[in-house]
């Protein structure tokens, strides 16, 4: 199956959250939990099946580079979100993060179904996440429901967009595929260390909520040894 077909999943995931965001404003202390929860599984994901197969990729040079580039994209993108305010921008760079995370889902296929499958299932925590935020953001700002859920439904689009602009880095050297390994781990970790904890301790922690990123960790670490 094609790597965009997947990224239906977490698409139909983004959707569910928002709508059901719009009926029920989930409280900080609940959302605190799904971020550090989908901190964890994004981390295993990025640890467990794009840094090995990175390190098999044969090429320091493609890494570094690779990296570089995608160290000086997720800078970009947080410099825009901090020029950047209002609905407008809320929608633009959450537009972007999607973007990026079906292109990294995308290479993720380029190394293999396994790797593939268990990102799917990381991406789509963490897109039900972001499904959540833009709702709750723009509900605020008096956005009607179905609006918000059609913005959310539209932003969704770029996810399968994405898959199919890095799909086709299977057909290449294995050293450029290195490249582009190293670019969608730097994208994972940003959006782990820079993005969900962040966020998620803007509200008080408490010892269940902080032990929500390790069972997100162990999770995938539990559906890798079952799938094998």
């Amino acid at each position: 199956m094609q790597a965009w077909l997947y990224t239906l999943i977490p698409a139909a995931a983004a959707v569910l959250g928002a709508a059901v965001a719009v009926n029920m404003r989930p409280g900080p202390v609940l959302v605190s939990a799904i971020q550090h929860f989908a901190a964890g599984v994004v981390f295993a994901a990025a640890a467990g099946e794009i840094l090995p197969d990175l390190k098999h990729a044969g090429s320091p040079w493609a890494t570094l580079v690779g990296g570089s580039v995608g160290v000086a994209a997720m800078l970009a993108v947080r410099t825009l979100e901090r020029r950047v305010r209002g609905p407008v921008g809320l929608l633009t760079v959450t537009g972007i993060d999607i973007l990026v995370d079906g292109l990294v889902l995308g290479i993720a296929f380029a190394a293999g179904a396994k790797a593939g499958f268990l990102l799917t299932v990381a991406l789509t925590i963490e897109v039900l996440f972001l499904g959540l935020t833009v709702a709750n953001e723009l509900g605020e700002g008096g956005t009607s429901k179905a609006r918000v859920v059609g913005l959310t439904a539209a932003l969704v689009v770029l996810l399968p967009l994405g898959a199919l602009l890095g799909g086709p880095v299977a057909t290449l050297p294995a050293a450029i595929r290195g490249g582009f390994l190293a670019f969608g781990l730097i994208a994972l970790l940003y959006l782990v260390t820079e993005e969900l904890l962040v966020e998620a301790h803007e509200t008080e922690d408490r010892p269940w909520v902080t032990a929500m990123f390790f069972a997100g960790f162990l999770l995938l670490l539990l559906l890798d040894e079952l799938v094998g």
